[in-house]
């Protein structure tokens, strides 16, 4: 089943439901070679849920690493991926970045209108998130964290006056079908297909990203 997550009418974008957890990290493993890694879990509390972190107020309840080592653990192995699962089949998809790519962070307004500029520029994109957070994450080739600084002040902003952030080495994303406590799931504004297998570099998005950010202040 698909469907077009709302306010996202102009872009189109399809979704797919009922994947479990361990599905979707082995197709990561498998078809994207990302590595992946499991994160926290929900767990059911007087008829409702907590992050398995214990942090009544955790930021993200059920979206984050479980353990101090999560860098180290993170696999691109379908084998291994399907055994960390085994042993808890609920825990969180998460894709560390810095790796096979990195991720550029903005509002989800901003993105949404990002979104349908490059649409109308014809560019080619990489796989977008949409989370609970309200947060999109457009994913770039790696090394993205360097250029965009100085790529944000030549489309004529300052880094310091946008809320654009980057995703690299060190740094993780939740990806669908993630869930963030009682918020909902994360979800694929641009889902990962065969035609966008090859990473587009944060150049050829920036313009869009800065501006879109910079309407949205």
């Amino acid at each position: 089943m698909e469907e077009t997550i709302p306010g996202t009418e102009a872009a189109q974008i399809p979704q797919q439901r009922g994947t479990s957890l361990l599905e979707a990290a082995v197709r990561y493993a498998e078809e994207r070679h990302w590595d992946v890694f499991p994160g926290t879990w929900l767990v059911p509390v007087g008829g409702g849920q907590c992050c398995s972190c214990g942090d009544a107020a955790c930021a993200a309840p059920g979206a984050h690493p479980a353990r101090e080592d999560w860098a180290a653990q993170a696999s691109g192995s379908a084998t291994v991926v399907r055994r960390m699962w085994q042993k808890q089949q609920t825990a969180s998809v998460l894709l560390p970045t810095g790796r096979t790519f990195d991720a550029v962070e903005v509002p989800e307004t901003a993105g949404f209108l990002a979104l349908a500029r490059m649409q109308r520029m014809e560019l080619t994109l990489g796989p977008v998130t949409l989370a609970p957070d309200r947060r999109m994450r457009f994913f770039v080739l790696p090394g993205a964290g360097v250029k965009v600084p100085d790529l944000v002040r030549r489309s004529g902003w300052s880094p310091r006056a946008l809320d654009l952030g980057v995703l690299g080495e060190g740094a993780y994303v939740a990806a669908p079908p993630t869930r963030m406590g009682t918020w909902g799931a994360v979800q694929w504004a641009c889902r990962p297909t065969p035609a966008n297998r090859w990473l587009p570099d944060v150049e050829e998005l920036i313009s869009a990203l800065a501006y879109a950010c910079g309407r949205d202040r």
